[in-house]
């Protein structure tokens, strides 16, 4: 008797393609708006967008990050669900108080960023959830952007300009002059070392790079069939900073693997976009959304924590992707998310 064996997730990522051309031009043709021209109110008219803030510690930015949000200008039905991972700062404070958000939830304790994304998705109402981290501040067009071409097997990308943090003298971070620079994204301008590993694909270069892989790809077009742009490969391009995804195949997948918050730092973004994308969804970017990410003022100190365990994240992953494609989780999702609102502090305007 034969014994079926199941394609692992690796392996389905290479069957694959991320040609989304026909969609992007589709949406040109019924809208006569370019996809990645900044979208005006009413064509978001009749949309509903749930945006999920995991927030931990993040005080130093949440005003001017809520603020940004309270700004949007869109004709769309949005809701904002702000997630605090048990903050020892004014996070919740912050969150509760603020005219921008529909629902704060205060976790008993810490549980990662992944368990906060995944308890903000299962009160999410919307057919697309757009993930925002508490420290990017948004232009006003964003929120339109999204919920104007988001669909049902869309993963949207927007991207981030780090900004480094400088108090102003009234308190709260500076930002620079100007909109954000889509270039100032690593995966749209990179410098990788010379002569040493790189961390993700573990191939050394031998000479320098002016990389540009967002350019170079296509817009994440060639990274289909599980190719690589030296160091970056499709569901790498799913940065959680600024991403919106269909909830319904996001709960399908069962959300964020929290597994990863137990570990440490990273990869559990790159886990639901590899999960994502091997359920058909393409991954599409949005040049025109970039958002100002504010550094903490400890950025150094953080940076060297995170880098220490991604390892260990990274070593997880890897061993997700030998794994069948996760679906039919929703089930498993709900609970997990369930359990963690049962002792939370839930505030709902």
């Amino acid at each position: 008797m034969e014994v079926a064996v199941m394609r692992s997730l690796a392996d389905t990522l290479k069957t694959l393609a991320n040609a989304h051309q026909y969609f992007t031009t589709g949406f040109t043709t019924r809208t006569s708006l370019g996809w990645h021209q900044p979208t005006p109110a009413c064509a978001a008219t009749g949309r509903a967008l749930s945006v999920v803030i995991p927030a931990r510690n993040t005080a130093y930015a949440l005003p001017s990050v809520l603020d940004a949000l309270a700004a949007q200008q869109h004709a769309a039905d949005v809701e904002v669900i702000l997630v605090d991972d048990a903050s020892t700062d004014a996070t919740f404070d912050i969150a509760r108080r603020h005219p921008a958000v529909t629902t704060a939830v205060r976790l008993a304790e810490q549980r990662g960023s992944a368990a906060a994304r995944n308890t903000g998705a299962r009160l999410a109402q919307a057919p697309t959830v757009l993930f925002v981290d508490a420290d990017m501040v948004l232009p006003s067009h964003v929120f339109a952007d999204v919920a104007a071409r988001a669909a049902g097997d869309t993963v949207l990308t927007g991207f981030r300009h780090n900004v480094t943090y400088q108090a102003l003298p009234c308190g709260g971070p500076l930002l620079p002059e100007g909109p954000p620079l889509l270039a100032a994204d690593h995966r749209v301008t990179w410098t990788p070392p010379v002569g040493k590993a790189l961390p993700y694909s573990g191939i050394t270069l031998t000479e320098e790079l002016d990389g540009r892989p967002l350019d170079a790809t296509n817009d994440f077009q060639n990274l289909g069939y599980g190719r690589f742009y030296y160091d970056w490969d499709l569901p790498r391009m799913a940065v959680t900073a600024l991403l919106a995804v269909p909830r319904e195949q996001l709960v399908d997948v069962g959300g964020f693997d929290e597994e990863f918050g137990a570990r440490g730092w990273g990869m559990e973004d790159t886990h639901l976009g590899a999960a994502l994308i091997a359920t058909g969804c393409l991954v599409i970017p949005l040049r025109q959304a970039v958002g100002f990410h504010l550094d903490p003022p400890d950025a150094a100190a953080q940076w060297q924590t995170k880098l220490a365990s991604w390892p260990a994240t990274l070593a997880h992953y890897r061993h997700l992707l030998s794994l069948p494609t996760p679906t039919g989780r929703d089930h498993a999702f709900a609970t997990a998310a369930d359990k963690h609102l049962t002792d939370a502090e839930v505030i709902t305007r």
